[in-house]
This record gives C-alpha cells, sequence and structure tokens, in this order.
C-alpha cells in the first residue's frame, strides 16, 4: 500500500514540469495578444485569410517580439507533440523531463539551423530577399500549427490509454497542415519559381527535402 503511494507520488510530480510549461506557453500567449492585439486578431484569422501575410510580409519581421514569442511555443508545443507520440508507440516516456530538453534543444537547433544556412544560401545565390520572406511565411503558419497543437499536447498529456488511432489522425493533421502552407507559398511565389526554377529545385532538395530525411533517419536509427 504504501509503495503504491509513492509511486503514484512520483508520477504526480513528474508532471509538475510539465505543468509550468504549459503554464507557461499559455502565458506567452497571452501577454502576445495584449501586446500586439490587432496583429494577434489578424494572425488568428491566417487559417481563413490571407490578410495577416500581406500586412506583415517585410522580412524584417521575422526577427520582430511577435515571432520570438510563437517561436517559443512553437518549440515548446512541437517538442511535446513528439515527446507523446514516442510514448504512444512505447518508445519513450512522456513524463521524462530530460527527453524534453533534448528534443527541445533539437527542435530549435534544428530549425534555427536551418534558417541560418538558407539565409547563406540565398545571399550566395542572390534571393535573399525572397528566401527571407518564404520563411517569413513558413514561420506564420507553423507557429499557428503549434498554437492549435498546444492544447491536444496538454489534452494528450494527462490522458491515459488513447487510442493509437487518434496519434495518427494527429501525425496526418501535421503533415497536411504543413504540406497546404507549403503549396500556398509556391502559388505566391510562382512567378520567381518560374524565372530561377534551377535553383529553387536544387533549394528545395538540400534545405527543405534532405534535412527532415536526415532527422527521420535518425529517429529511425535511435
Amino acid at each position: 500500500m504504501i509503495s503504491e503511494l509513492l509511486g503514484e507520488e512520483r508520477i504526480i510530480q513528474s508532471k509538475d514540469w510539465a505543468t509550468l510549461l504549459f503554464v507557461l506557453s499559455f502565458a506567452v500567449i497571452a501577454i502576445t495578444k495584449s501586446a500586439f492585439e490587432n496583429r494577434f486578431a489578424d494572425y488568428s484569422k491566417l487559417i481563413v485569410s490571407d490578410k495577416y501575410n500581406k500586412i506583415y510580409k517585410d522580412s524584417s519581421q521575422l526577427m520582430s517580439w511577435f515571432n520570438i514569442a510563437l517561436m517559443f511555443v512553437l518549440f515548446v508545443s512541437m517538442s511535446f507533440f513528439i515527446q507523446l507520440i514516442l510514448d504512444y508507440m512505447g518508445l519513450a516516456s512522456k513524463y521524462d523531463w530530460v527527453l524534453f530538453i533534448q528534443l527541445i534543444t533539437i527542435c530549435s537547433v534544428f530549425i534555427l539551423g536551418k534558417f541560418l544556412v538558407e539565409k547563406i544560401v540565398a545571399v550566395a545565390f542572390d534571393f535573399e530577399e525572397l528566401i527571407e520572406q518564404y520563411n517569413l511565411q513558413k514561420v506564420n503558419y507553423r507557429t499557428y500549427i503549434s498554437l492549435c497543437l498546444l492544447p491536444i499536447n496538454m489534452l494528450l498529456y494527462y490522458t491515459n490509454n488513447l487510442s493509437i488511432m487518434v496519434i495518427y489522425v494527429l501525425i496526418s493533421f501535421v503533415l497536411i497542415a504543413n504540406i497546404l502552407s507549403y503549396l500556398n507559398s509556391l502559388k505566391i511565389y510562382q512567378k520567381f519559381i518560374i524565372g530561377k526554377l534551377f535553383y529553387f529545385i536544387l533549394y528545395l532538395c538540400t534545405l527543405e527535402i534532405a534535412p527532415y530525411y536526415f532527422v527521420y533517419y535518425w529517429f529511425t536509427k535511435k
């Protein structure tokens, strides 16, 4: 009886770090919404309207405090989502805070490193402005997806014995949402892409497809 109580207490305590991160993430969203009220209102309609992308299309917006705050939520939300997938597939524990630190480090280094490499390549091939606008759109859509995932992550984290089909549905949702965001960006910049088709295909293969393939390969081997 005592051992069961102690075991239950350890499980409850192990959830504290996740609870704090969820509260912190929602606090960041609330502060961002309060500080950028009009901008957040346009941003919240991103799924149904392209108004936000048209208003805040300047490449300098990529490093604005609005996007920096939402990028923090992106790192937290996506890392939680990956850890939940690993947990439901029996490959890890969703209560492992050390694993979460590893995942959020990998996610942040991967995304920020990818941005840096893309910028270097864009400067080399003389289409820096376009790539920065393209990256800004990707950030907009991906942070939007991460905001949608955050309450779902919280629900999954505190729910046990959930059907694995729910996880597959969520993975499909994330993949489809990202593909649609790519297609939308390609539609917007199709004139430029046609003019520099060879460079764009090179960029697509080396900086959009290859990194995700290596990450997938690394995860499957681990």
